[in-house]
């Protein structure tokens, strides 16, 4: 019985190690910030008010609970959508821009910040 416990302890810290290696990686604020200053996203959206979008809280309440939050936010920021600004006009959304070039990971960090507010 007693090896039992010992092999069952095992387990549970392995797949626990496991889940934590493999979930989401660290948010990097400050990389996830510095990469909205160099895509200028705060000329629209603010932090807690809205702006000609919405604010990035306001973005993060309407995505939280759902499973395609991400891969949702993912597609604005790479296809140009056109976007419905607050006097009611039109436009495409800007494209995020890495370097290197479409590097998903930075992009998706950066979601992950705004969907932590």
């Amino acid at each position: 019985m007693k090896k039992l416990h010992k092999t069952t302890s095992i387990l549970v810290a392995g797949v626990a190690a496991a889940l934590f290696a493999t979930g989401a990686q660290a948010l990097d604020e400050a990389a996830a910030k510095d990469l909205m200053k160099q895509n200028k996203c705060t000329q629209c959206h603010g932090m807690d008010k809205d702006k000609d979008g919405p604010s990035f809280k306001k973005i993060a309440g309407k995505f939280k609970g759902k499973a395609d939050s991400e891969s949702k936010l993912l597609t604005h920021l790479t296809t140009a959508p056109k976007v419905k600004l607050s006097d009611g006009s039109e436009e495409e959304h800007k494209i995020v821009k890495t370097s290197p070039a479409k590097d998903e990971a930075q992009i998706k960090n950066m979601i992950q910040y705004i969907l932590s507010l």
